[in-house]
């Protein structure tokens, strides 16, 4: 009895055992290494064997990386393929720009969504004027004919496109390969910069990316390496209806002026738990949190760039009050900044300087004094 039972268990791991092994070969091979990131988390890279590559974003969206010529690994057939290296580039997300600008890779770029006219980097807005970029609407509402003529072989969207998904249905249904990229949602400005690999590696610029990558931690290194003021500083813009427009404190520009060793003085704020990096709060709120604060650095991205003290006091009568401007510690944002996706140590330096006692203005490269 005990013998049948024992020859009876040893039949059932034998047969469990082989449906486990079929279960493998169905479900597909395994990856025989990864692409190293420091700290991006939204997307990773996955290698096999033959040359192709599962890339996940957020942890949901799949993609087959295949370059010419590779099998395609077993149990990823029905995968949406992005063919690689890719040659023609549709650049639905501005924040891609700066980084295959990095890269080398504007050639590598046919279309995109952003006017000539809204672009804040001298190169790509001159590569859009000359028609080596070629300018194809809205991301909501392309040019899907051009992108068809044009021969398009990759849409570059960010997570706008979740809030037009007939546009993104259409682009699919075109043949376009729809990538939407999450790098906004890196908790780490560097996580922001590390997506530069992934498109080193969708362009055939791996080594590039990754040299460039290197020099971005060595620049935060250098910038974070000695002890800081602990400064307090006030980051926004005043809105037309007289509201201040501030970063929240999970934000990245607020994690930049931490790893500056700055501290936002902006704690008491609403709407935290929303996705929305940015909250507008009231005069009085304003003033009361920022009034004290050792630096006042004004956002020119969206209010316009501000050149002298005396501008800036234009915007509201109670600005005269604030300690900073008594002390001459007002600094404006460059217009370029926020389209500088590859440059999130630099600004971090850039930072670090302004909040010393007595900065080098001639190193900054992101921020002017107002005077």
């Amino acid at each position: 009895m005990r013998r049948g039972l024992s020859l009876l268990l040893a039949l059932l791991c034998l047969m469990l055992g082989a449906c486990a092994a079929e279960d493998k070969a169905r479900t597909g091979a395994e990856p025989v290494g990864e692409l190293a990131l420091a700290y991006a988390e939204q997307y990773r890279v996955d290698y096999y064997e033959g040359g192709a590559a599962l890339l996940t974003v957020a942890g949901r969206e799949q993609y087959l990386l295949l370059p010419d010529g590779a099998p395609v690994p077993p149990g990823l057939e029905a995968l949406p393929v992005i063919p690689v290296p890719v040659e023609r580039a549709y650049l639905a997300s501005s924040s891609a720009g700066d980084l295959f600008l990095r890269l080398g890779a504007l050639e590598n770029v046919r279309c995109t969504a952003t006017a000539p006219e809204s672009w804040r980097i001298p190169e790509l807005r001159r590569a859009e004027e000359e028609e080596r970029v070629l300018y194809a609407g809205k991301y909501s509402a392309p040019d899907y004919e051009l992108l068809l003529e044009e021969g398009c072989d990759l849409a570059l969207e960010n997570t706008m496109i979740l809030h037009a998904p007939e546009t993104r249905e259409k682009l699919e249904a075109l043949g376009f390969p729809v990538l939407v990229e999450y790098s906004s949602y890196e908790p780490h400005p560097l996580g922001r910069v590390e997506w530069i690999k992934l498109y080193g590696l969708l362009t055939g610029r791996l080594r590039e990316a990754e040299d460039f990558f290197k020099r971005q931690e060595q620049t935060l290194a250098a910038a974070t390496a000695e002890e800081s003021g602990g400064r307090t500083v006030a980051f926004f813009h005043l809105s037309a209806n007289g509201g201040a427009v501030v970063r929240k404190k999970a934000d990245y520009v607020t994690r930049m002026i931490e790893l500056a060793g700055g501290e936002s003085v902006f704690t008491a704020l609403p709407g935290e738990e929303n996705a929305l990096s940015t909250v507008t709060i009231q005069t009085e709120s304003f003033y009361t949190q920022a009034r004290n604060a050792d630096v006042l650095i004004y956002n020119s991205t969206v209010a316009g760039e501000i050149a002298t003290l005396e501008d800036f006091l234009k915007l509201s009568p109670l600005l005269g009050e604030f300690r900073a401007v008594r002390e001459g510690r007002v600094w404006c944002t460059e217009q370029s900044m926020f389209q500088r996706s590859s440059a999130a140590a630099d600004i971090i330096a850039d930072l670090r300087e302004l909040l010393r006692d007595e900065p080098d203005e001639s190193a900054l490269r992101y921020f002017h004094r107002l005077k």
